[in-house]
């Protein structure tokens, strides 16, 4: 068996195998499959299909035709038995996608996305029907129909376009695969699985308008939007997470959760909206946001720039001690220490809260003036002018309904 070199492998061992497998879009079944231990080479094709040297527009068009033996996408796997046994790649390969689905996986439909096991040897066939054997009795006692995954012999695998090897770490997209069921195998196997049991939420343990995050094991995306946004969280909208591809008990998605970071908003148990992936874009994930929990009054401030008739804002006459905060995000804009009378028929401020802002120039209406937005959600907040009280001599001119009040 000759390998790739740039993976420091000489060519043939007898502790090496291999086995090809498709678990949909082989982009993301690469990454996942690549970085098992004991996987010494991955390289991307098409197999078990009628067509020799296809290419991947001949595979899309046969599969758009409805040919009878389209290529599907797969995996071509080469590993080392005495780190990595067969058996554990198979259980890993069937924990982290759908293989009751047919003809599809996830939002990608057609044959050439089918589950398919071709093996190289006897001996994985028969650990595969031992495996399968084993899962089907999982997900059947977790309400799954039978699985469809294909089993048979190798006969040719056509190596897949330059482009399409390593993709994803040629080209992030923003997220990483998450395909499985959350159906694990049964702790009481002879060998391990590479994954473990996922809990699912309860529902009855959730609020009302609840966030859930579906994040992948070992998913770079899911970690920086754990840095960037969740390790910051003040927004009043509750958020929770999960390894879990499964809806919470007794609540129910739109569609399968086919990739990580993926932030779910449910309201009374029904999902009503998702952002899929992060890609570093805080302001795109608030901007989400913002759009299914503010009112439509606030939308029209905080996104189109649009301005709330003087004297009408709740908080023009608060004298409370406290914090006034972005609706969206939670994050302090404004101390109420630094808010005074302006009579101007807003609520004014003299001095934000430490890198709270955003200011940018603002030409609409015929007017030049300083846009004021929060620096945490981008949303428009108002206007700045130079006619304030000491020390500034600043006045910071605030919608009200762009702002959430927390009493000390």
């Amino acid at each position: 068996m000759s390998l790739n070199p740039v993976f420091g492998q000489s060519s043939v061992s007898p502790h090496l195998s291999r086995l090809v497998l498709g678990m949909g879009c082989f982009w993301g079944a690469e990454k996942r499959l690549a970085s098992l231990p004991g996987v010494v080479h991955t390289e991307v094709g098409y197999a078990g299909g009628e067509t020799a040297n296809p290419t991947y527009q001949m595979v899309l068009r046969e599969a758009i035709e409805g040919k009878n033996r389209v290529h599907a996408e797969v995996v071509e796997v080469d590993y080392d038995s005495r780190i990595i046994s067969t058996r554990q790649i198979l259980m890993d390969f069937f924990e982290n996608h759908d293989p009751t689905q047919g003809n599809r996986q996830g939002n990608d439909e057609g044959p050439n996305y089918r589950s398919v096991v071709f093996y190289t040897h006897p001996d994985q066939r028969n650990e595969a029907l031992s495996v399968m054997k084993i899962y089907q009795s999982a997900l059947s006692a977790a309400g799954y129909p039978a699985m469809t995954t294909e089993l048979a012999p190798l006969e040719h695998f056509y190596r897949a376009e330059e482009y399409h090897q390593r993709y994803l770490q040629k080209n992030p997209e923003g997220y990483c695969g998450l395909g499985g069921t959350g159906v694990v195998f049964p702790a009481q196997q002879p060998e391990k699985s590479l994954s473990h049991s996922v809990p699912l939420l309860d529902g009855k343990s959730l609020a009302a308008t609840q966030l859930v995050v579906f994040e992948g094991v070992d998913c770079d995306y899911c970690r920086q939007f754990e840095a960037q946004v969740l390790k910051h969280w003040k927004s009043a909208v509750p958020v929770t997470r999960t390894p879990s591809a499964q809806a919470p008990v007794g609540w129910h998605l739109k569609s399968a959760v086919w990739a990580s970071p993926t932030s779910v908003l449910f309201q009374n148990g029904e999902e009503i909206s998702r952002f899929t992936g992060f890609n570093g874009d805080q302001h795109a994930f608030w901007n989400w946001l913002g759009h299914w929990t503010l009112t439509q009054e606030q939308q029209a401030i905080a996104f189109k720039g649009e301005t709330e008739p003087a004297f009408t804002g709740s908080f023009l006459d608060n004298h409370v001690s406290g914090t006034y905060v972005d609706p969206v995000t939670g994050q302090p804009l404004f101390r109420s220490d630094a808010k005074f009378g302006s009579h101007s028929g807003w609520p004014s401020f003299f001095a934000p809260v430490s890198g709270a802002l955003i200011m940018r120039e603002d030409d609409s209406h015929g007017m030049h003036r300083i846009e004021v937005l929060s620096a945490s959600s981008g949303i428009h907040l108002g206007h700045v002018f130079d006619d304030g009280p000491p020390p500034t001599g600043k006045r910071y001119c605030i919608n009200s309904a762009v702002l959430r009040f927390v009493p000390d």
